[in-house]
């Protein structure tokens, strides 16, 4: 089997797993290719994410690195080898790679949470909000690229609407409820899909006042997704050129405190639910 040429974010984390497993045992590549039964550059392939390492070869792995975290190991195993081929595979060539890697952060999450200030979180958007967003790309996206943005947005929706759904607790600042993208109606509709989705119980939507003053980050979406272990939790925020998934250990200290932080100054859901109701009554 040939090395991929772009493996996916996941794929990278499996290899960062490894390495940093290998390089905390003090064990050098060349005996972990012993091991194996592989040649060193296959062991750097697999440490870069551009090759797959099978169930087997992973407990071995981590066996001969003396990792005795049967927890992580598991959570590392399954991460490594997903059971089923992600429905986000499917626009895998079409869309920017980093559409689907955010897709496939959210399928592996145990829990969700992100801090908005501007935008509306994208699992909550209604179609109509979401159109607005995607035409405001600069430069403007083609008619079929701009469609297929639409229907994965929403297919990536369904997430929380499955059988058993990640929990999904998300803070909002005031000025994302406030932005009039495609005007009153759209606004309108946008805000009571909020309170409806809020009252979910794997949801916990919370609105920080502009009166909670200030607040700690750039003010860029930030996801913290947890992990089936707190070995594997990841980051992920955006930029005007495409997101960007963290994990080492002091960026995911360092974010992980600043949506705490956004979670304490932000309300508590029911009071959260009255404040957009009482946004959209203004409108």
């Amino acid at each position: 089997m040939t090395a991929r040429t772009s493996p996916t974010e996941r794929q990278k984390r499996v290899g960062s797993e490894l390495h940093r497993m290998r390089v905390a045992a003090g064990v050098s590549a060349e005996s972990v290719a012993s091991l194996l039964g592989v040649d060193r550059s296959r062991v750097s392939n697999m440490e870069r994410g551009l090759r797959p390492i099978s169930a087997e070869r992973l407990r071995s792995w981590a066996c001969h690195c003396d990792c005795s975290d049967e927890a992580y190991i598991a959570a590392l195993t399954k991460l490594a080898q997903p059971e089923a081929v992600g429905w986000w595979e499917r626009y895998r060539g079409v869309l920017p790679g980093g559409f689907l890697d955010i897709a496939e952060l959210e399928a592996n999450a145990v829990r969700l949470r992100t801090a908005h200030t501007v935008h509306i979180p994208g699992l909550l958007q209604t179609a109509d909000h979401a159109r607005v967003i995607f035409e405001m790309a600069v430069p403007p996206l083609p008619k079929r690229e701009f469609e297929l943005r639409m229907v994965h947005r929403m297919e990536r929706q369904r997430i929380l609407m499955q059988e058993e759904p990640p929990q999904f607790w998300c803070v909002v600042h005031e000025a994302a409820l406030r932005m009039q993208f495609g005007g009153r109606a759209v606004v309108r509709a946008q805000l009571t899909h909020l309170i409806h989705m809020s009252e979910l119980s794997h949801i916990s939507l919370r609105v920080l006042p502009v009166a909670s003053g200030a607040f700690p980050g750039s003010g860029q979406t930030l996801v913290y997704a947890e992990g089936a272990v707190p070995a594997l939790d990841a980051v992920q925020i955006d930029s005007t050129h495409g997101p960007e998934f963290v994990y080492g250990d002091a960026q995911l200290a360092k974010y992980r405190g600043q949506v705490e932080w956004m979670e304490r100054l932000a309300l508590d859901p029911e009071a959260s639910r009255q404040f957009i109701h009482d946004i959209a009554r203004q409108l």
